[in-house]
């Protein structure tokens, strides 16, 4: 009776083995039973099976005594269209990929939490793994658990409450929501749309590690953060200690060499303030000040010596420019000038007179008459010539009442508009000076 028969089914937990046989299950609303179809069978299907396909199956009832179970041995199957919950997967996937929500924007997940919260069953392995993983990463965080149904019906209602409260208590910084592996309808639950919209609206991030890495639910595409298993999860949520170290020993060494390199240059730069300060100091602007007074006082004394010698020189050359132009000098000049004529006419008159003898001496008597014709003209000659010298004498001139009037300028007075009231005067004799003020003048 349980030989060659026909069973309508949805193929549920499929794994294709390395071997080639097929593994999976069977189900309906109500129940479900295992199947295996091996590779000889498996050859001649014309299509891939995969989770959600419903199909009809020819096989026999085969029993595994050592656990007791029972299961289909399937040796042909036909495709029966998409399983019932596969075709709500995808439409639901379908509309909430319309909406956007697939496109929110990811939460940052906290890089150093205090308080990790864990939704799923508290009898689980789920909770055991998160807390070992924990543990052996980062001890300094907090686990809380918010036990939740994570399977069968009541689930998504169960998980969607958690959330929420969660975010009502608002106790922990990151979220995880998940459980272990299993059939499309043990992960239903996450696939339901009270779970999604919890995940949606949450203001905690949350990391989704629902069944394993081949698994994919609704929740993962709107968590902020899928992991491939609750382990994952946990390492996803926390640093690692030993990282942390490390980062530590880093972070130190690296503070310890910018500290060092900002003494070095602090220290450089006090160094070259305490040389300004040094150079900048009293006693350095006050030796400073002292050189440079001394350079200025060697500057103004040479120059000031400078203009001294070129207005002494000027005054030596102006006193000797007056000195050339004084009468008196110039009377004097004149005077030595005479004496030496004198003395040159006494010379050449005896000389004349004696070589006029000679030559007397010489000639006839009526040369010697001629000779003192002409020396008598030559005596009366040389005495007009004295005549002469007496009137243009400057002191014979002086001497009959001429003089020479200079103002205090030194200035010699040759125009009564030379002369103003009330002027002192000098007026030099022939034998001396007087000093006089004009009372008034007529031009």
């Amino acid at each position: 009776m349980l030989q060659g028969f026909k069973l309508k089914g949805e193929i549920s937990n499929f794994t294709h083995h390395r071997s080639g046989h097929l593994y999976f299950a069977l189900k309906d609303e109500n129940s479900q039973v295992r199947a295996i179809m091996f590779q000889g069978h498996a050859k001649s299907l014309n299509f891939k099976p995969k989770d959600g396909d419903k199909v009809t199956v020819t096989g026999n009832i085969s029993i595994y005594a050592p656990q007791g179970t029972y299961s289909i041995q399937v040796t042909s199957m036909q495709a029966d269209g998409a399983g019932e919950l596969y075709l709500k997967y995808l439409e639901l996937k379908e509309k909430l990929k319309n909406l956007g929500w697939f496109d929110k924007e990811k939460r940052t997940l906290p890089k150093y939490p205090k308080r990790i919260g864990v939704i799923t069953s508290p009898t689980g392995a789920v909770i055991q793994d998160i807390t070992n993983t924990v543990n052996r990463r980062y001890r300094l965080t907090e686990i809380i658990l918010y036990p939740a149904l994570v399977q069968g019906p009541g689930s998504s209602k169960s998980i969607a409450k958690q959330i929420e409260q969660a975010n009502k208590d608002n106790n922990v910084d990151v979220l995880i929501v998940g459980r272990g592996g299993g059939s499309i309808e043990d992960l239903w639950g996450f696939n339901e749309l009270l779970t999604i919209t919890a995940i949606y609206n949450s203001k905690i991030p949350i990391i989704t590690a629902v069944g394993h890495e081949t698994d994919d639910t609704i929740s993962d595409l709107v968590s902020d953060l899928r992991a491939p298993t609750p382990t994952a999860a946990a390492e996803m949520a926390t640093p690692n200690t030993t990282d942390l170290v490390d980062s530590l020993k880093d972070i130190k060494d690296n503070i310890t060499f910018k500290v060092k390199n900002l003494l070095n240059k602090h220290q450089t730069t006090l160094v070259y303030l305490t040389e300004r300060l040094e150079k900048s100091g009293p006693l350095n602007k006050l030796n400073d000040y002292n050189v440079k007074l001394n350079n200025l006082n060697k500057f103004l004394n040479n120059y000031y010596q400078q203009i001294i010698n070129t207005n002494l020189n000027k005054v030596n050359n102006l006193k000797l420019k007056v000195s050339s132009l004084s009468p008196k000098n110039k009377l004097t000049n004149n005077l030595q000038k005479l004496d030496q004529f004198k003395v040159n006419l006494n010379k050449n008159y005896y000389y004349i007179i004696d070589k006029e003898k000679d030559r007397l001496n010489k000639y006839t008597d009526k040369h010697e008459r001629l000779y003192l014709r002409l020396l008598e003209n030559k005596d009366q000659k040389l005495n007009s010539l004295q005549e002469i010298l007496k009137r243009v004498n400057p002191l014979s001139i002086m001497q009959r009442g001429f003089t020479i009037t200079k103002n205090k300028d030194n200035k010699i007075l040759s125009s009564i508009k030379d002369v103003n009231l009330d002027e002192e005067i000098e007026i030099t004799f022939h034998d001396g000076l007087a000093n006089a003020k004009i009372l008034n003048k007529k031009e």
